[in-house]
């Protein structure tokens, strides 16, 4: 494989290389996605989204009974994530614009499980199920800044592991360039997203993200959900609660069910498409 066909995509700016392989005949390594996401020599994304069949993938075939689509996210360093909200939502806009699902209720395969989503065939925001939140502890978890100041952190578990630090400003993160360090170690023995957050209203919030793997991203899906859970625990809301949640790259809206499960509504948008030789990025990488 030299010429691979891409797509690019976005959900609150937090951006994607989209990778058509229905049949599951592409093989990315952690270099290739590298060398995609590299914003200077690459094509520049947050993260790939590989389009594959669940039944072509070892990874979700057992999902293949739920899910015809699985959703094969890979971090902007190569490495492979559970779970992505804001990808979920592009992911969906994919296979409808290019008639590989119809408008309205679908579902899609990922590692965090399978997801609802809900595509409109007027083209707005796009809804998915996120699952239930899981606040699994344990109590006393620190967040470390470079610059030595520590903050306490609440664990909250998306699919994927999340670090939320209610702050007084957003400045107080700093710039987000180095990952903070979680304590104690044990509490997030393969990382986690580690979200800063101000109020701006009663169920209104800001936020700021260093996603892990990625660095500090214009927004986070997953991240904006633990967010709204653990403000709505702080705030011993009743639920439903909605909350909005401004990041970044745009503002999301997220509601948390009496039963448990988190709902997303955001934009998704597909922006381009084209061709690129693989072969050429990764040699310019190496």
């Amino acid at each position: 494989m030299s010429t691979l066909r891409f797509l690019k995509g976005h959900g609150t700016e937090n951006d994607f290389v989209i990778v058509p392989d229905p049949d599951g005949a592409i093989e990315l390594t952690a270099a290739d996605v590298v060398a995609l996401c590299d914003r200077r020599a690459g094509l520049g994304a947050d993260g790939v989204l590989r389009v594959v069949r669940s039944a072509k993938d070892p990874a979700a075939v057992h999902m293949a009974g739920e899910a015809e689509w699985f959703m094969d996210y890979r971090n902007s360093d190569g490495s492979i994530a559970e779970m992505c909200g804001n990808g979920a939502r592009v992911f969906a806009r994919y296979l409808v614009e290019h008639g590989e699902a119809s408008a309205g209720d679908l579902r899609i395969a990922t590692r965090g499980g399978v997801r609802a989503v809900h595509v409109p065939a007027d083209g707005g925001d796009v809804t998915v199920g996120m699952g239930p939140a899981r606040l699994p502890g344990p109590d006393g978890i620190a967040v470390t800044l470079p610059d030595g100041s520590v903050y306490d952190a609440v664990h909250v578990n998306m699919g994927n592991p999340h670090a939320v630090v209610f702050v007084a400003d957003l400045d107080d993160a700093g710039d987000l360039l180095t990952a903070p360090v979680l304590s104690p170690p044990t509490a997030y023995p393969e990382g986690a997203n580690i979200e800063f957050v101000v109020d701006r209203a009663p169920g209104h919030v800001a936020m700021r993200v260093h996603e892990r793997g990625s660095g500090e991203t214009r927004s986070c899906g997953t991240g904006a959900c633990a967010v709204m859970v653990a403000a709505a625990r702080r705030d011993a809301a009743a639920l439903p609660a909605t909350y909005t949640v401004d990041v970044p790259g745009g503002r999301l809206v997220i509601t948390e069910h009496p039963d448990g499960e988190v709902e997303m509504t955001g934009p998704a948008v597909i922006l381009a498409a084209g061709e690129v030789d693989l072969g050429r990025l990764t040699a310019r990488s190496a």
